[in-house]
């Protein structure tokens, strides 16, 4: 964790401003504006990539996994431009807050893999794109989201090590817990083998990975 250098009134704005940042669900807005329906009534229910892609429309799950991770990079950047690394660190924990628990949608929000991905890649861009790639070698392999998304999560410290990046190990390590959590019920239908594959129709009582 790095010292903690700047003003306490300008970190809780930073960490109101990142929040709100988080908090705007881009799966809704955009199926929206492509006219694909409100996302909250198709497939999960869940506003990530993931559900996004049940509409059979792939530029609308793109757009939203990339505008999903941006946010949670933009976050950490403007902070870390402007104060130091100090905020940047918890401007990237206050994004994914939002996503997950965005205050627009009565704290309902996505599993956060994207957001997770974006705060790493700003944060130390080498884990970043380490953590990237663990989730696509999961993904091949396992053709499974939410597999591949906890085998990216739980690997991430390591990354962290791998390129000596203590000083935000204690935040990965928080964000990586929240994935896990959010993850729960997928947790309980890949042990009983019932997790849908990607791309998979499933039911809207099971929820995706992002």
């Amino acid at each position: 964790m790095p010292p903690i250098t700047t003003d306490p009134t300008l970190l809780v704005l930073t960490a109101v401003l990142a929040y709100l940042l988080g908090s705007v669900p881009f799966g809704i807005v955009i199926t929206r504006a492509m006219g694909l329906g409100d996302l909250r009534q198709i497939g999960s229910g869940n506003i990530g990539a993931t559900n996004v892609l049940r509409t059979g429309n792939k530029r609308a799950a793109l757009a939203t996994l990339v505008l999903d991770a941006a946010k949670g990079g933009i976050a950490v950047l403007i902070a870390r431009w402007l104060m130091g690394e100090d905020a940047a660190q918890l401007a990237g924990l206050a994004a994914f807050l939002g996503h997950l628990f965005p205050v627009w949608l009565r704290f309902r929000g996505g599993k956060g893999v994207a957001t997770f991905l974006g705060i790493l890649i700003a944060l130390a861009w080498p884990v970043g794109l380490a953590a990237c790639a663990t989730w696509l070698v999961g993904a091949v392999v396992t053709r499974t989201s939410s597999v591949a998304a906890l085998f990216a999560a739980a690997t991430s410290s390591f990354w962290v090590f791998w390129f000596g990046e203590g000083r935000m190990l204690l935040l990965v390590f928080i964000l990586t817990v929240l994935v896990y959590l959010r993850h729960s019920e997928n947790l309980k239908r890949i042990k009983a083998g019932t997790e849908p594959k990607i791309g998979q129709k499933k039911p809207s009582d099971q929820g995706p990975a992002t």
